[in-house]
């Protein structure tokens, strides 16, 4: 029986595949921080299992499954969540995620509007979602005024300029009980990466 030669492949397929792996492994390793990264007490609340028995008279919480991207596909991440070790720790409250001044920001939720107004010299708009979670979205030049009802997917405004997300993006942070957990609990991770082959 004759054998074949083996031969590696070419190195642009090399290079494409050690690329395709990084950005899965990225992809992974971002998704699971997002749901490792929450405390017992929001954990309680977003109905995870914390190891605690539940007391027979608390009710469970429930929240949607998955909440909308505030803000136009094609989404992109651009700095992910990162808890703080403590409360008043440095950290990354939220997501920034990718987007051009102007563009349309909407509710990633049914809710009530709780502030649309400026802080620290930029537009943020608060949503009470109810059951203790209330998300924020700057920069933002809100359309809507305090106490509007949204449903999912209602304009609240556009991308404006402010923070460390200048013109280029939006910071999306959500609080269960006060305190900041991953977006991504609501928005049920990113979604499918779609790779391009490089010119």
């Amino acid at each position: 029986m004759t054998e074949l030669p083996v031969t590696a492949p070419p190195r642009s397929a090399r290079s494409g595949t050690a690329l395709s792996v990084a950005a899965a492994s990225v992809l992974i390793v971002g998704t699971l921080a997002a749901f490792t990264a929450v405390t017992p007490p929001a954990a309680e609340a977003l109905g995870l299992r914390t190891g605690e028995p539940a007391e027979a008279s608390s009710p469970p919480v429930s929240h949607p499954h998955m909440w909308r991207w505030p803000v136009p596909p094609p989404i992109q991440v651009v700095s992910p969540f990162r808890a703080p070790p403590t409360p008043y720790a440095a950290g990354h409250r939220g997501i920034d995620l990718q987007a051009a001044a102007g563009a349309v920001v909407t509710a990633p939720a049914a809710g009530t509007v709780s502030y649309a107004g400026m802080v620290a010299g930029r537009g943020v708009v608060a949503i009470d979602h109810g059951d203790g979670v209330v998300s924020a979205i700057e920069p933002v030049d809100a359309l809507v005024a305090a106490g509007t009802p949204v449903a999912a997917g209602d304009l609240l405004g556009t991308v404006a300029s402010g923070g460390h997300c200048a013109s280029e993006c939006v910071h999306f942070g959500v609080r269960v009980h006060g305190e900041y957990v991953s977006p991504f609990l609501f928005l049920g991770g990113l979604p499918r990466a779609v790779l391009l082959p490089r010119p």
